[in-house]
């Protein structure tokens, strides 16, 4: 590994900190000191990187990652894609994300049973690039259920993009063959979704009972409950069986905020509001018309989740960005797009929803210790972006703008030499 020196950047730590002028020295995986001079002495033989005033920041973190969808338009599409051409997506979407700027992601279901681990074990031994990931399972879900596509004829439970269980018992059977398999994550879908129109999302299916045998075996294994919880009984579900990962909690009432509020130092929120609104303004090329959204639901979906994710947010419940990208409505590696959804409809401002994204993510990963932030002793997942985000935060979706990205102190994206920033070596 090399030792690299950033000089003349503009320092945004992730913390939610201002940003200040200084250098960054690299060495090895880690970042060895951070300093404010504009042009530190290089060691001998570092690479020095002349930033020009660029904003050097840490890599984000996807908390609601689907690599094995395919940006096709259903589930069926989805989980129909054979096993070996779904396995090359897989790694091709990894490369993407480690790209676009996210140098960690959590996984937050995949489409056949060991994708996600596949991957996750391929990026970590080096065979393929991509971010530090969390391996989820496939979700799991009941019959009638988000994700139950079981039909009479095809009495094959492959032929579901979900997993079926049908009691405590088979929940715990199948929990276990997961954990087999090495997930990180067990994913649960609690409550519906207005994308099945027989399970909408303010609904809520699976029992306690069956949510108990979960993570009875998730806590034996020592990793991690997440759940599909858009109606408010469920996000109350997830938090009384001691889930730490809840996606969507687009429903809330009083007594769901005054639970995710008291839980706040372990819980985290990773809404995908994103999806909401393209299948209200973005869906029609696939046969989702506005009207048609708003009979479906999303409409009034939109409305509580707003309303819900602001009240979250004064009550500093951790809301991290991520979510569905890998629909045809939400195609990949436009994820940065839910930082501007925070600011424009969240209330959050420029630098607490680029917090979320580095800070938390450091968080979420379990990794506070060394990951979220541009911090001496951390690991050096860095980016080096042109413009600065906090006065327009849409450049972080601009792959142009995204300048360099490095990973444990390699360069996975490495900057171009042109005449405004200078690459040299030291003597």
């Amino acid at each position: 590994m090399a030792t690299v020196l950033f000089t003349n950047v503009r320092i945004l730590d992730g913390s939610g900190a201002m940003p200040y002028a200084g250098s960054v020295l690299v060495q090895d995986e880690r970042i060895r000191s951070v300093g404010r001079s504009l042009a530190a002495a290089a060691p001998a033989g570092a690479t020095v990187i002349d930033g020009a005033g660029a904003t050097l920041m840490p890599g984000m973190c996807e908390a609601h990652t689907h690599f094995s969808w395919n940006d096709a338009a259903t589930l069926d599409a989805i989980q129909r894609m054979p096993l070996e051409e779904h396995v090359l997506w897989c790694a091709k979407v990894a490369r993407r994300y480690l790209e676009a700027g996210f140098t960690s992601c959590v996984g937050a279901a995949c489409a056949k049973p060991r994708l996600d681990v596949v991957i996750r074990n391929a990026i970590n031994a080096g065979q393929i690039p991509g971010p530090r990931y969390l391996a989820a399972s496939q979700e799991i879900t009941v019959p009638g259920g988000l994700g139950d596509e079981t039909l009479p004829h095809l009495p094959f439970p492959e032929f579901s993009f979900g997993v079926n269980v049908n009691s405590a018992d088979e929940m715990r059977k199948v929990v276990r063959l997961f954990l087999k398999y090495g997930v990180d994550s067990i994913k649960l879908n609690l409550s519906g979704d207005n994308f099945t129109p027989q399970s909408p999302a303010e609904t809520t299916w699976m029992s306690d009972a069956e949510v108990a045998a979960a993570m009875d075996e998730v806590r034996v294994r020592g990793k991690r409950g997440t759940a599909h919880a858009r109606s408010a009984a469920s996000v109350k579900q997830a938090l009384r069986h001691g889930i730490d990962v809840i996606y969507h909690a687009s429903y809330t009432d009083e007594e769901t905020l005054d639970m995710l509020e008291a839980a706040k130092d372990r819980v985290f929120v990773a809404p995908g509001i994103a999806i909401l609104y393209a299948m209200l303004h973005e869906a029609e090329p696939w046969g989702i018309t506005n009207a048609k959204a708003v009979a479906m639901g999303y409409q009034r979906e939109w409305d509580a989740a707003i309303e819900s994710l602001k009240a979250m947010h004064r009550r500093g419940v951790r809301v991290l960005p991520g979510g569905d990208y890998g629909f045809a409505f939400t195609p990949h590696c436009q994820n940065a797009r839910d930082l501007e959804f925070f600011v424009k409809y969240l209330g959050f401002t420029p630098a607490e929803a680029i917090r979320s994204a580095t800070l938390y993510g450091g968080q979420i990963m379990m990794r506070a210790h060394e990951l979220g932030q541009v911090k001496e002793g951390h690991l050096a997942d860095l980016l080096l972006v042109d413009g600065d985000p906090l006065a327009n935060i849409a450049i972080l979706r601009d792959p142009k703008r995204i300048l360099a990205v490095m990973k444990d102190g390699v360069f996975a994206k490495s900057p171009e030499i042109a005449d405004e920033r200078r690459w040299s070596r030291a003597a």
